[in-house]
């Protein structure tokens, strides 16, 4: 019987971008001005010297920046970059200006790009800095490291593009390239979390931290007001933002956004420093915030009005476009977000997933519609020439489309699958909006019959220690295959020396998770450590029952059987 790991300890994926190398492609006008942008993200190491002291900022070593602020005595870290091999180069960059220790780390937010790195500083500094951040900031990074960490794992590496080859490849976008996996994660839990603002001082610095949803909803900013300065986390960067991003993600709160801009603008800092993209100084700091809440602001607003006037949000997308004193900002381009993506962000937001038309409300399967679409224009064969029709005069949207009804049909799916890629290369490469590019770029890769999947994620030990024992309960519960399980009701009852008790019973063909533990049929007593590690395919859960580190009271080979239920 083979067992799989159901604990996926990952973000995102990468590997070499030697695999399933792509042609070159002539690039677009849009594309140069991509290319430009990545001066944004030059390797650099920045220095300020404002009222307060010396704060560094490196740019360019992984997809975020990390901030370093010089105390009396210690340092404070703010975002600890996105993998420990860049915190390291990072590191060693901060120590060429100051070498005093590490005191504090922060984290502006949950984003495996400005937590990952954090474990670097954990193992190499004498005294255990101090980690803050949000009370729910833990919450949501065991929430993607956990029950959906697969699909965001496989819809982020095709929005970062780390599997493209280098001559296809240009940049993230707020970042020259993700890096989470250059080593294992090292998320370090906070040991210090706020609700809505904490005053501290550490090294001599006083801090003021401030809860501003934006972007994820656990987002903070970093105020110094001795030193005039303030972090806005992912609150803005030099690009128009993600109200929605592609790689999918829980719904952002626009209105919450602009409050939180307009908080940190109420400050008047002299300096920024945003997590992406380079600093800004002077007055055109708040101008900044000015300029991005009032965008923001602009395509909500909108949004809401036609909304009201009962359009769908496609016909929104289509009405709705930046007014050219907000179009022109170079904070404003599309190098991230767009204005059509948040759109239907705002839209579904307010409304949900329904557009208010009867015909969306339950649309036939898409094979049916498929077969229905055949018949219409007179059998597969002729919707085949159609699709071959499209690419050829590089109607290469509407290929897309009519590819998708020959795949639910499953007709001549290896030509139908050569069409769709000759598409998504032709979009993907012509798009200046790296997300997209990145996305439709890697989508043509998974379709070349040399692709042989995403890579498999790096495992650690360590960070078995960080997640959580309800996110190993939770990962079971929606990996859980009713087909071929348990008839009636099954109760698993887990004891572990930690003291913690868990029952897992299978019942009406969902798995319930609950610390009662009544009526067991099969009884388990192991450590947390061992129960996480054959969960995450570190150990063989046949040895670990063997070497007695999961002892089972009744039958082992239940408890194998009971495992194989959750692949």
């Amino acid at each position: 019987m083979k067992y799989f790991s159901i604990i996926v300890l990952l973000i995102v994926t990468s590997c070499s971008k030697e695999v399933n190398e792509l042609p070159q492609i002539p690039k677009s006008s849009g594309v140069e001005a991509l290319i430009a942008h990545s001066q944004e993200f030059n390797k650099e190491l920045y220095s300020f010297s404002t009222p307060g002291g010396l704060i560094h900022v490196a740019v360019g070593y992984g997809i975020a920046n990390s901030i370093m602020v010089e105390g009396e005595g210690g340092n404070i870290i703010i975002d600890a970059s996105d993998s420990t091999s860049q915190a390291a180069k990072v590191h060693e960059l901060f120590k060429s200006k100051n070498n005093n220790p590490i005191k504090a780390i922060i984290y502006t937010h949950n984003h495996g790009d400005h937590t990952f790195g954090a474990e670097y500083y954990i193992n190499n500094q004498q005294e255990r800095p101090q980690i803050i951040s949000h009370e729910t900031t833990d919450h949501y990074t065991q929430r993607i490291m956990g029950i959906i960490n697969p699909i965001i794992s496989k819809r982020s590496t095709r929005m970062f593009g780390t599997l493209l080859p280098d001559d296809q490849f240009i940049n993230a976008g707020i970042g020259s390239s993700l890096n989470v996996s250059d080593s294992p994660i090292g998320y370090i839990k906070p040991d210090t979390v706020f609700r809505d603002e904490l005053k501290i001082t550490i090294s001599g610095i006083d801090l003021e931290l401030y809860h501003a949803p934006g972007e994820t909803n656990d987002q903070i900013f970093v105020w110094l007001p001795q030193h005039k300065s303030l972090m806005p986390g992912d609150n803005i960067y030099n690009t128009f933002p993600n109200l929605y991003t592609i790689r999918g993600t829980t719904h952002r709160n626009v209105t919450g956004w602009i409050d939180s801009l307009d908080h940190m603008r109420s400050f008047k800092p002299k300096y920024l420093f945003p997590s992406h993209t380079k600093p800004i100084e002077g007055e055109d700091a708040t101008k900044a915030l000015i300029v991005y809440r009032d965008a923001i602001q602009f395509v909500h607003d909108q949004t809401i009005r036609f909304m009201n006037k009962g359009y769908y949000p496609n016909e929104i997308v289509q009405m709705i476009n930046l007014p050219p004193n907000l179009a022109s900002s170079p904070l404003l381009r599309e190098f991230y977000g767009t204005v059509r993506w948040s759109v239907k962000s705002i839209y579904n937001g307010y409304l949900g997933w329904f557009d208010g038309n009867p015909s969306s409300l339950d649309p036939l399967p898409n094979k049916l519609e498929g077969q229905k679409i055949a018949s219409l224009v007179g059998g597969n064969e002729i919707l085949f020439s159609s699709l071959e029709a499209a690419v050829n005069n590089e109607d290469m949207q509407w290929a897309l489309q009519l590819s998708d009804y020959l795949i639910n049909l499953e007709f001549r799916t290896v030509e139908t699958n050569k069409l769709r890629k000759e598409a998504l290369l032709y979009i993907g490469s012509r798009a200046s909006n790296p997300n997209k590019r990145n996305y439709f770029l890697t989508a043509a890769l998974e379709l070349d019959p040399s692709f042989e999947g995403f890579p498999e994620v790096k495992k650690s030990d360590s960070i078995l220690n960080e997640i959580n024992l309800d996110t190993i309960f939770n990962i079971l519960s929606v990996s859980f295959n009713p087909e071929n399980s348990y008839k009636g009701t099954y109760s698993v009852c887990f004891r572990f020396n930690s003291g913690q008790e868990r029952a897992a019973t299978i019942r009406n063909s969902v798995l319930e998770i609950s610390k009662n533990l009544q009526h067991c049929d099969l009884n388990i007593k192991t450590s947390e450590r061992a129960f996480k590690e054959t969960l995450a395919g570190l150990k063989n859960p046949v040895l670990q029952v063997a070497s007695g580190k999961i002892d089972v009271e009744e039958s082992e080979v239940d408890f194998l059987k009971f495992l194989a239920l959750f692949k």
